[in-house]
């Protein structure tokens, strides 16, 4: 029989951490990947200048004060977005880094891997070569956190292969940088903007062939 002065055991709650700005919490994480990406397509169409927060959110069918709550300002969010690159180029980076420390293949089939695995990564994402048009127009801090960020980490795995093959003989002599840019910039723009190459190819609506045709042209422009 319970006793009337015993009480009832208190209910316990555990305090919801507080989110700092950012990105938003894993349980809207996807809802958070289709702001980015809307924020990524409106970004890569107008330049960051020309932008505005209203039109990503009325792109991404939400409110505009959902995007402030989540990252504050534009640029907060513009900073997102090259940090979603950055985060979806990882593995690309990380397997052409892997390329160096592999025995057997001689210095270009290595570069030719890195060429590869550039390709994949492009027809994955084919959007981030159009970004990459405007948001390369950009100066000052904006344009040093896109190249420190999502271009030298590449760039530092991939001019290293460049550099072995061309001192082995196995690719004619020339600038690395030059030939990364080159390989990097071509193939990115090639496929963001298909449409186009399609006033002049029927390629891009073949998308197996279309991905072989660059991977061979690439190929090709080592020399």
């Amino acid at each position: 029989m319970k006793h009337p002065n015993d009480q009832a055991p208190r209910a316990t709650t555990t305090p919801t951490p507080r989110r700092s700005r950012g990105r938003p919490a894993c349980s809207d994480a996807g809802g958070a990947d289709a702001l980015l990406r809307s924020a990524r397509g409106a970004f890569a169409r107008s330049g960051y200048e020309a932008t505005s927060v209203r039109e990503i959110a009325r792109a991404s069918g939400v409110d505009p004060a959902l995007v402030a709550h989540h990252y504050g300002s534009k640029e907060a969010l513009w900073i997102a977005v090259v940090d979603q690159i950055a985060d979806e180029a990882a593995p690309m980076v990380a397997k052409v880094a892997a390329l160096r420390e592999i025995s057997g293949p001689g210095a270009r089939a290595r570069v030719e891997g890195a060429v590869s695995i550039l390709i994949d990564q492009v027809f994955l994402t084919p959007d981030v070569g159009m970004f990459f048009s405007t948001a390369a127009t950009e100066t000052g801090e904006r344009l040093n956190l896109l190249i420190e960020r999502v271009v030298r980490p590449f760039h530092d795995v991939f001019v290293p292969l460049l550099v072995d093959a061309i001192e082995t003989g196995e690719i004619p002599r020339q600038d690395p940088d030059i030939m990364f840019m080159m390989l990097a910039n071509g193939i990115s723009k090639t496929v963001a903007y298909s449409h186009v190459l399609s006033s002049f190819s029927s390629l891009p609506r073949r998308a197996r062939e279309f991905k072989r045709a660059v991977l061979t042209t690439a190929l090709a422009m080592l020399g």
